[in-house]
């Protein structure tokens, strides 16, 4: 928060916010106090695939519950399981796994799904498995992707539009009311122009699984950049990206363009070592991951460390808030609910000491971890 204040929570949500001490509370059932601890929106991770060894290509309901309790040891409140691309069983599994754990008032929220591909370029593949990348050639292709039957659930999907139909998909995709991101990529200027007109609004870890900036071929860096009203989400890891670009993207973007994301996988929590994710050997060492192609697959921080990041590199408190909660809820349509700390939004909150480390975590009004004795 900005600056000395009190919250009412009511029901749940936040009744009042007051710049003021808490002897000018109506009476209350409980007082917490957060003396020299900074209060944030509960962090939103809009792209995760897993953390304490656990994937969610092949998580059960129960898997998913630990991630979710652990990810409010780290400050997050809510957030959006990732798929890579993978067989239509595989689909169809972690689908129904996440739908199982909606709405369960355990740990972080789970939003919905997040499809990282697998409609994406086979030229920037990254960490991405090309075998189960799929073309688009009409909208029974995207019936075939299963879709959690709840009207509450958020769905969005990664795409590179220039694939073959890959404009139509991202008409297709807002017609049925997904969000679509711009990701894995060599798109031209033209073609992402195109995509724009048809609703494509934000990109994918940028910079990330993207052809570098270049003067003649400016590409998706280049148009990214240059969009005021195309938002981007970032990896703030210090290996995704130089802390140098992210200080610049913050220039150039703005802190209202841009999100925290941790593209986190399974490894996440379990230190340096090699694990067994998505079909190959992992290596983690010194936090940076490698496959065995050699490109970085994807990160083992979390919304918590990304944060740190910001804060390390000069960024407000206000302005990390932004990027580490209210953009992600904007994104993914639930800004009305959550977010920001304001009267009427989720009591979904989250308190940190002067060193970074989270103190206390509230999901709906409720402590659901509290590390203030330790």
């Amino acid at each position: 928060m900005a600056g000395p204040a009190s919250l009412l929570i009511d029901d749940g949500r936040i009744a009042r916010v007051l710049d003021s001490p808490t002897s000018e509370l109506p009476a209350v059932d409980s007082i917490i106090d957060l003396n020299g601890l900074t209060l944030f929106p509960g962090f939103i991770d809009a792209h995760l695939h897993g953390a304490l060894g656990v994937d969610t290509m092949d998580a059960s309901a129960a898997d998913l519950h630990r991630v979710s309790e652990f990810l409010i040891t780290q400050g997050v409140t809510a957030w959006l399981p990732t798929l890579v691309p993978g067989s239509q069983e595989q689909y169809r599994r972690s689908v129904r796994a996440i739908g199982e754990l909606m709405h369960r008032e355990v740990g972080a929220r789970v939003l919905g799904v997040h499809y990282e591909g697998p409609f994406v370029n086979a030229e920037q593949c990254g960490a991405l498995h090309r075998e189960h990348f799929r073309q688009f050639r009409s909208a029974a292709d995207l019936d075939e992707l299963p879709k959690i039957e709840d009207e509450t659930s958020v769905h969005l999907m990664t795409l590179a539009p220039e694939i073959d139909g890959g404009i139509e998909l991202v008409r297709e995709l807002k017609l049925r009311g997904w969000i679509v991101s711009i990701g894995h990529t060599r798109a031209t200027i033209a073609v992402l122009e195109r995509a724009y007109e048809a609703g494509a609004r934000h990109m994918t870890h940028f910079m990330n699984a993207m052809p570098p900036l270049h003067h003649r071929e400016p590409g998706p860096i280049g148009w990214g950049l240059s969009h005021t009203d195309v938002t981007c989400d970032v990896i703030a890891d210090g290996v995704h990206l130089d802390p140098f670009m992210l200080r610049l993207l913050v220039r150039l973007k703005t802190p209202d363009q841009l999100s925290l994301i941790s593209d986190a996988i399974a490894a996440t929590g379990l230190g340096d070592g090699e694990y067994q994710i998505w079909g190959e050997t992992i290596s983690v060492a010194n936090g940076r991951t490698r496959n065995a192609r050699g490109s970085i697959a994807g990160s083992v921080i979390t919304m918590l460390d990304a944060v740190r990041m910001m804060l390390s590199l000069g960024v407000a408190e206000t302005d990390v808030a932004r990027m580490a909660s209210t953009n992600p809820a904007r994104l993914l349509r639930i800004d009305h609910d959550c977010g920001s700390i304001e009267e009427g939004k989720r009591a979904d909150l989250v308190a940190l000491d002067s060193e970074g480390q989270v103190r206390l975590t509230l999901v709906g009004g409720r402590v659901v971890h509290d590390a203030r004795g330790s």
